[in-house]
């Protein structure tokens, strides 16, 4: 079994549900008290806020790419970026690491593709939802890429980073994004890719009548497939 490298903290609730998620989905595999083996980098995202505040963000990849060393050096086998957003840097901590980083997006392709689906929404935040680094990794599986409008992107963007990375889930603003969702679906969307690891946290497969793609749980699932072979 290898070990996963995980780079969390983007924020914590979510990375504690990688955590969980790994950890069941590998004793799902491998039975009796076998569990993951895992190294996890955790950052102060208060610290990375600061980036995104002043619009420089992209200045976090020095650091995201000392913590990849840094597990790395501890005997990780693999790296897992625990947000989507974060896959932005993706491609060129690939070309920097010598280890495999498995990414969410590719791990969400594979889902859609076996749902037989080629045109989804995406829900993240506004880098995920307005660069191009997720909808290429679509596109080269022939998934077609919506996002909602430049308001609802804006909604969406503003609830993940004041209420579901400080662990505040409110009716209101789930019943927003189901609408949100609903208007995708109204666009041509077969299905939602919930492209932040917080929203599963918020929206639910019964919450809606089509197809949820719940990014963290695909990943985790590709991390243990990846660590068992």
């Amino acid at each position: 079994m290898k070990t996963i490298g995980l780079i969390g903290g983007t924020g914590w609730e979510s990375t504690a549900e990688y955590y969980k998620l790994i950890n069941e989905k590998t004793n799902a595999k491998l039975g009796g008290l076998n569990f993951a083996k895992c190294i996890l980098y955790s950052f102060n995202y208060a610290e990375i806020n600061e980036l995104n505040k002043a619009n420089r963000i992209d200045e976090f990849f020095e650091p995201l790419l000392v913590a990849c060393n840094t597990i790395i050096e501890a005997g990780a086998g693999c790296i897992m970026l625990c947000a989507n957003t974060m896959h932005m840097f993706a491609e060129k901590l690939t070309m920097q690491i010598p280890v495999p980083l498995i990414h969410i997006a590719e791990a969400t392709a594979s889902d859609i593709t076996r749902h037989g689906i080629s045109k989804v929404g995406l829900l993240g935040t506004r880098y995920t939802m307005e660069r191009d680094f997720y909808r290429n990794k679509l596109a080269a599986s022939d998934i077609e890429t919506i996002i909602p409008s430049e308001s609802e992107r804006d909604f969406v963007h503003n609830c993940i980073f004041e209420e579901l990375l400080k662990s505040k889930f409110t009716e209101d603003s789930k019943s927003r994004l189901l609408e949100i969702i609903g208007n995708l679906k109204a666009g041509g969307a077969d299905g939602i890719i919930l492209g932040c690891t917080e929203i599963p946290l918020l929206i639910k497969d019964d919450d809606v009548d089509m197809p949820l793609f719940n990014t963290t749980e695909l990943h985790a699932q590709a991390a243990v497939d990846f660590a068992i072979g």
